[in-house]
């Protein structure tokens, strides 16, 4: 689904209005309780809730545990402070998935204990919600959040205190397989375009798609494309039968990027200096796929995951 909206045309813009609506709560269908599941998981789906995803920090990007938002206890709940960054659809969102940290890292027995999940109302007075701007997908707005004092019903948290490191993780790699489906689409649109292109626009006495010069670097991509799909299919169908291993969902999303950016250059080529014009879109296409390539998780982290819990490399950083 998420491909075709993608595909569609909408590319990361349309398909990142919805997505978090799609993967964001998965933690709480597997760690949260029937009472949890009723009260956020029916509203959501009938879309009377719109949901957000709060993780990363401005001072730690993907060190994911060495998160600094505080959630200490006071009488029935939490109160919570800290920052988050690069929130999308904070500024209409009712809701957010938030990991703050429960216990002071030095004392934890494991680097990845101390943090929390919780599940919680967003529009309140103590958080302020700013808007980034952005060099592309703007019809989704991207915030930064400052809180302070902000006070979360013990009811809002979501499994264990100290063990929600471990129940986000089941969002990342549904979040990465959706990245990764979201980026073949947008390629497999520019392609589609290109294509078109390529057969009305006509120099030196016939369509340019006739010269080799435009065909193979736009087939090249199409292979490269579907050789991803597969990829992403794998890592769909694992996660769904269960599988917790990272790597196929880290990977898919890593060459399903890595295919459309290079097909979106392509595309970007094959029309010229048209390319440039905001007439053909396929400018956009270019400065959408930046986000599969960055986001959720660098193609640099994905290639040490790769090395490290696949081939049994030492860690590198």
């Amino acid at each position: 689904m998420m491909q075709t909206i993608a595909e569609s045309g909408a590319g990361m813009t349309g398909a990142s209005s919805i997505h978090m609506n799609i993967f964001g709560l998965e933690p709480v269908a597997r760690f949260g309780t029937e009472e949890q599941k009723e009260r956020w998981l029916t509203p959501l789906i009938a879309g009377r809730h719109k949901a957000c995803f709060g993780v990363t920090e401005p001072n730690t990007g993907l060190d994911t545990l060495q998160l600094q938002a505080t959630a200490r206890r006071s009488g029935d709940g939490y109160v919570l402070s800290g920052q988050k960054v690069w929130i999308s659809t904070a500024q209409r969102a009712d809701k957010i998935l938030i990991l703050v940290r429960t216990t002071p890292r030095d004392r934890v027995k494991r680097p990845s204990q101390g943090l929390s999940l919780l599940y919680t109302d967003l529009q309140v007075p103590q958080v302020q919600i700013t808007e980034i701007p952005k060099m592309g997908r703007a019809a989704v707005d991207t915030n930064s959040l400052f809180f302070d004092n902000w006070h979360v019903s013990m009811d809002d948290r979501v499994g264990e205190e100290n063990e929600g490191f471990r129940m986000i993780l089941h969002g990342m790699d549904a979040e990465r397989i959706l990245i990764g489906a979201e980026a073949l689409g947008l390629g497999l649109a520019a392609l589609r375009r290109a294509a078109l292109y390529s057969n009305d626009r006509h120099v030196f006495g016939h369509p340019i798609g006739q010269n080799q010069g435009i065909q193979h670097p736009l087939a090249g991509s199409w292979m490269k494309l579907e050789a991803a799909r597969m990829m992403i299919y794998r890592a769909a169908r694992l996660y769904d039968q269960g599988y917790t291993g990272g790597e196929y969902a880290n990977a898919g999303k890593y060459l399903a990027a890595e295919a459309a950016f290079e097909a979106c250059e392509r595309v970007i080529l094959t029309h010229g200096g048209m390319g440039y014009a905001t007439e053909y879109h396929v400018e956009r296409y270019l400065r959408e796929v930046f986000i599969p390539r960055i986001a959720p998780v660098s193609r640099e982290m994905i290639l040490n995951y790769i090395g490290e819990r696949v081939l049994g490399l030492p860690k590198s950083y």
